[in-house]
């Protein structure tokens, strides 16, 4: 695969946490308005959606790890401790993307290489998480999660159709939680009526499982602001997951 270099790679993002992307581009080619994408084409990384779907690694994302890391423990250390915090894989990509052995390599390298930095990390994916997370040379504070809006594999193939299926997903996330690991489900963007109906309750049902829940919109879409009262519909939704979670021992977040 074709690969770049960088100057940088672990970043404080806008939304204050710390993250890094060891990849431009992401072969999933969500068709849902993609905030990544959008950015990449306004700066000049992509020309367009077949270039970003072509992914490019970051050829010397371990030498900019081993020059970052003892930097941001040094400051986690001083700051509030090294368990406050972590880093954030991925923001603008996905660390295991199907079909890319080459990227999921090194996600679990990168992944090894901050833990015994001694910092803990947060993975989320559309993809499915490898058993080798639960192995001891990982973590066992770090986070796992799947980003989740449907269980309809007509919706994957249609919005998603690079990235991994429902329930392959779900099944690796479970085996993870049962070795004791803190899990999540992001349940974002999730679409109004008028791009697909479905059961919502059913959706939380096949995550009833992991320690927190993230509920969000269908943005930056015409579609989703033209269905009357969008904003009255994920209210409701996100009373109904707030009752879910409550029920479960969930934590929730908007």
């Amino acid at each position: 695969m074709k690969t770049i270099t960088r100057k940088s790679l672990i970043y404080k993002s806008g939304l204050g946490f710390y993250c890094l992307n060891h990849v431009q581009g992401c072969s999933h080619g969500c068709r849902y308005p993609c905030y990544a994408f959008s950015m990449a084409k306004h700066y000049g990384r992509a020309a367009g959606y077949a270039e970003w779907c072509r992914p490019k690694m970051v050829a010397n994302a371990l030498e900019l790890l081993d020059k970052e890391l003892p930097k941001l423990r040094a400051k986690a250390v001083a700051k509030a401790g090294a368990e406050e915090f972590r880093v954030h894989l991925c923001l603008t990509t996905d660390p295991f993307m199907v079909g890319w052995r080459e990227i999921q390599t090194m996600s679990l390298r990168i992944i090894q290489k901050i833990n015994a930095g001694g910092l803990v990390c947060d993975v989320l994916t559309k993809g499915v998480l490898p058993r080798e997370l639960a192995g001891s040379s990982f973590s066992g504070k770090n986070r796992y999660g799947i980003s989740l809006v449907s269980l309809d594999e007509g919706f994957r193939r249609q919005w998603e159709p690079g990235s991994a299926p429902y329930e392959d997903r779900i099944r690796a996330l479970r085996y993870l939680h049962s070795q004791g690991f803190s899990t999540y489900a992001h349940i974002e963007p999730y679409p109004t009526p008028n791009i697909f109906k479905q059961d919502f309750e059913a959706l939380l049902k096949a995550v009833d499982f992991v320690d927190s829940i993230y509920f969000g919109g269908w943005n930056y879409s015409h579609a989703a602001g033209k269905y009357p009262d969008r904003a009255g519909f994920y209210a409701e939704l996100a009373k109904k997951a707030k009752a879910f979670c409550r029920a479960h021992g969930i934590d929730f977040e908007m």
